[in-house]
């Protein structure tokens, strides 16, 4: 571990395009925090394969991910961005928690019982999916973990995992904590629901201003009151109440003038953001993940190799 400098990890499932809730909820938090900390960024590949087969979709969803990250201002030579599936010791300590832990531990996941019941495939994975996310995180020695709110019990699955391996084989893994930017916390989506790609209620992080101008003016609004509150919900995520009481206060009841606003808004926000994006190659991002590969893999194997002494397993 860097000498002064404890570690953040955070990282995005790579399994589609990225929307304003990825980034107010992750991105930006990271981007934030990660000067101040031994950073390390990665691309959930290995995560996204519970609900994404199409083998095509998943490389180019790297490709994005990285990108993402990148144009959302990620300085590659200040964190080290890697991929999940590079590191094989992340799914081989998962294996390890899942001996550790029970099927009713792991039946209490809100994220598992939300995407059943919404009609994902109930697989293997995605059952056991908070012990590859511990496993994500344990093996870095990660102290914080920016997250949204509906990450924290993942973050919880972490802590408990540490503690049930440190409770058996001796002390090995520090407990993280979790890091939920209070202001911002569920990201609204277009219909006031947590902003989701599965609900089909997203603002895209690097679409057009078209994209994002027939994102906005599809918010439903409260026709009962003088302020759409979903408006102004992820208008907030932009400037603070102060700022924005004049603009509301003058348009009550003027919906259309406020989602015009939030265009205008949001597209000084991501404009510049989309261009640098638009600058990034794939090989820049080969190079990239090359990097930060070996990074990871210093740090991860080299935890490993305690942990195989401590279970038992190195001869």
């Amino acid at each position: 571990m860097a000498e002064g400098k404890k570690r953040l990890l955070t990282g995005l499932q790579s399994s589609g395009t990225l929307h304003i809730g990825n980034y107010f909820g992750a991105l930006k938090p990271f981007v934030d925090l990660y000067g101040d900390y031994e950073s390390f960024l990665m691309v959930a590949d290995y995560h996204a394969l519970t609900s994404l087969k199409d083998p095509k979709l998943v490389q180019e969803c790297i490709y994005n991910s990285v990108k993402d990250y990148l144009a959302a201002g990620v300085d590659p030579e200040k964190a080290v961005i890697f991929k999940q599936s590079d590191i094989s010791e992340h799914t081989e300590l998962a294996w390890i928690f899942d001996c550790l832990v029970t099927v009713p531990f792991l039946e209490l996941g809100h994220a598992y019982k939300d995407k059943v019941a919404k009609g994902l495939e109930a697989n293997a994975g995605l059952f056991t999916y908070p012990m590859l996310m511990a496993a994500d995180i344990l093996l870095y020695d990660t102290v914080i973990v920016p997250v949204g709110e509906d990450q924290r019990q993942h973050i919880e699955y972490a802590r408990e995992a540490a503690a049930k391996f440190n409770s058996a084989y001796g002390q090995t893994f520090i407990e993280p904590k979790e890091h939920i930017v209070k202001a911002v916390g569920t990201i609204p989506g277009t219909d006031g629901k947590k902003m989701s790609k599965s609900y089909g209620n997203t603002v895209p992080l690097f679409g057009t201003r078209d994209e994002i101008a027939k994102a906005v003016m599809s918010i439903v609004t409260d026709s009962s009151g003088d302020r759409p509150e979903n408006v102004y919900a992820m208008h907030k995520l932009l400037k603070t109440d102060e700022e924005l009481a004049p603009l509301y206060e003058a348009n009550k009841g003027s919906y259309k003038a406020l989602k015009e606003a939030l265009i205008e808004d949001l597209d000084t926000l991501l404009t510049p953001m989309r261009e640098k994006r638009n600058s990034i190659t794939d090989d820049d991002v080969k190079a990239v993940l090359k990097t930060g590969a070996a990074k990871a893999k210093a740090v991860a194997s080299a935890k490993m190799e305690d942990v195989r002494k401590k279970v038992g397993v190195t001869l």
